[in-house]
């Protein structure tokens, strides 16, 4: 058995300037980005992937390969240790994906959105589990801050390459899609420019299959989103208000639910909570002062909780 795992580990910024960096990610400035916070920041992140104890986690919002190694380095030190790793850094942009691994990387390639600084690459690697092929693309889609044409071009671009690789083959497509499993019954008029079609259900084409993943013979070319394999109830990942979304997602091609070698195992995915990550039904985030200047005050995690699913290697 394989755990494989998503985890938005909410701005994990460097100590160097880039000129990229949030305002408040500006390191030894008035917001106390420096050495103390940023050591406990690597230090809470670690202890949540190391709690996991997954065998392949993809991870959002990293700044640099520094930051990255520093997290790695920080995760075998609490006992620990993925052997390989990937970083999405082809592009400058404010924050990145990539891959811990305890599986071989084969190769590791990025999709391009587009040339502008608003889209992160897609990271793709291809993974040897027990000599078995796997596809793993690490996905962190433009957020809500824009609207919905601008998820519908990371859709595009990920399900052009899927198809590229084939619908035959183990496919993996995981992370923050800042979209909930059924988006386009939950769009709103602020996003919706695209005539109600979403990237996560209309071009990826996980909505043909939601309650009928045993009968995946009738639609060749779609996914499958895991969240159709557990309670309504339990689908979330974050929390706006008092509102529960589910903005990351673990995707399939149909060939991971009959794979003989290689297959998703009913019922497996689950959020990842605990008493220190979830703190009278909020989530126990990374923390800022409220007044202004705000300041980092070394305490918290993330926005987002880590969402985790089992695959069965034979």
């Amino acid at each position: 058995m394989i755990k494989i795992a998503t985890y938005n580990v909410e701005n994990l910024f460097d100590l160097k300037k880039s000129g990229y960096e949030y305002k408040e990610y500006i390191p030894n400035t008035v917001s106390q980005w420096n050495q103390k916070n940023y050591t406990a920041k690597i230090k809470n992140t670690a202890k949540v992937i190391k709690d996991i104890d997954a065998d392949i986690i993809a991870l959002q919002e990293i700044e640099s390969y520094e930051a990255f190694i520093d997290l790695k380095n920080q995760i075998k030190r609490d006992g620990l240790y993925y052997r390989y790793y990937a970083l999405a850094d082809a592009k400058n942009t404010t924050v990145k994906v990539g891959i811990l691994s305890k599986y071989k990387i084969l190769y590791k390639k990025e999709i391009p959105i587009n040339a502008t600084f608003r889209y992160r690459n897609i990271l793709e690697v291809k993974l040897d589990v027990e000599d078995e092929p796997l596809y793993v693309f690490v996905n962190h889609w433009k957020s809500k801050s824009g609207k919905e044409r601008e998820r519908v071009l990371c859709a595009k671009k990920l399900y052009e390459r899927i198809k590229e690789i084939g619908f035959d083959k183990n496919i993996i497509a995981l992370g923050d899609f800042n979209s909930d499993y059924a988006e386009k019954y939950k769009l709103s008029r602020y996003h919706n420019n695209t005539n109600g079609r979403t990237g996560i259900n209309d071009i990826l084409h996980t909505d043909e299959l939601k309650n009928k993943a045993d009968k995946t013979s009738t639609c060749k070319n779609c996914l499958y989103n895991l969240w159709y394999d557990t309670d309504e109830a339990k689908r979330y990942t974050y929390i706006y208000g008092k509102r529960k979304e589910a903005l990351d997602n673990i995707i399939i091609t149909p060939k991971l639910l009959h794979n003989k070698k290689l297959h998703y195992i009913e019922g497996s995915i689950q959020t990842f909570t605990t008493d220190y990550l979830v703190v009278k039904n909020k989530i126990n985030r990374w923390q800022m002062s409220r007044r202004k200047p705000h300041k980092h005050l070394g305490k918290g995690y993330s926005d987002h909780l880590p969402l985790t699913a089992e695959f069965l290697v034979k």
